[in-house]
C-alpha cells in the first residue's frame, strides 16, 4: 500500500528537550543532578502532566512527597523554556523538505498542553504541520497507549498501513507497528532521509 502520511514525533526527533541543560548549571554537581532526575524529578513524574495533569498539581504533589527538593521542584517547570535548547536542525530540514511534496504532515507527541505553546511559537517549522498535531496533554491519553494512535487516525481520517511513524521512544514504535504503521526509530546516529527513502518516500 502506498505511503500517504508522515508522522513525527517532537521530543528526540525534532525538537532537543533535556532537563539537564538547566540543572547542570543549577547543581554544578552531576551526581546531585543525576540523583535528583532519577529519584525526585523523575520521568514517570513529568510524564503525568504530558498525559494532562497540570503543572501546578504536578509541582505541589512531587513537593509534599520531598519538601527537602523543595527549591529544585519548583525551579523544573519555572525554568522548562532552558530546557528546550533547540530544534534538531537535520531532521527539521527532512521536514521542511516533505513539506514541499504531496505526503500529508501529522504531529503526534507527548507534551504538556500547558508548554506545548511555547514550542508553537518560537519554531516556525510546526506551522508545516497546518494544526494536525495531537498533543498528549490536550487528549488526556499518552503514547504509548493505542488510543491515542486511533485519535489520531479517526480526526483525520487516515490509515496506519499509509502511514509512517517516526519516533525516539522504542516503546512507542513498538506499539505503532502493532496497529500497522510503517516505523522509523530514532537513534543520535540516523540518517532520517535514507530512512524515508528506504520506505520509498520520495523528496
Amino acid at each position: 500500500m502506498k505511503i500517504k502520511n508522515i508522522i513525527f514525533d517532537f521530543g528526540g526527533v525534532l525538537m532537543d528537550w533535556n532537563p539537564r541543560y538547566f540543572f547542570k548549571t543549577y547543581f554544578n554537581d552531576d551526581e546531585k543532578m543525576e540523583y535528583f532526575l532519577e529519584n525526585i524529578a523523575q520521568d514517570e513524574w513529568n510524564i503525568e502532566q504530558d498525559r494532562g495533569r497540570t503543572l501546578a498539581e504536578g509541582t505541589e504533589i512531587q513537593v509534599k512527597k520531598f519538601p527537602e527538593w523543595e527549591k529544585e521542584i519548583r525551579a523544573y517547570y519555572d525554568n522548562w523554556t532552558v530546557m528546550l535548547k533547540s530544534d534538531i536542525p537535520e531532521n527539521v530540514e527532512i521536514l521542511r523538505a516533505l513539506a514541499d511534496t504531496d505526503y500529508h504532515l501529522f504531529g503526534l507527541t507527548n507534551w504538556s498542553e500547558e508548554t506545548f505553546p511555547y514550542a508553537l511559537e518560537n519554531y516556525d517549522f510546526f506551522q508545516l504541520f497546518d494544526g494536525k498535531i495531537v498533543v498528549s496533554g490536550t487528549e488526556k491519553l499518552i503514547k504509548p497507549d493505542p488510543k491515542i494512535w486511533y485519535v489520531l487516525l479517526e480526526r483525520y481520517n487516515i490509515h496506519a498501513q499509509e502511514s509512517v511513524f517516526i519516533d525516539d521512544n522504542p516503546k512507542n514504535i513498538e506499539t505503532a507497528r502493532s496497529l500497522g504503521f510503517h516505523t522509523i526509530k530514532i537513534n543520535p546516529d540516523t540518517d532520517l532521509k535514507q530512512e524515508l527513502v528506504g520506505l520509498g518516500i520520495l523528496f
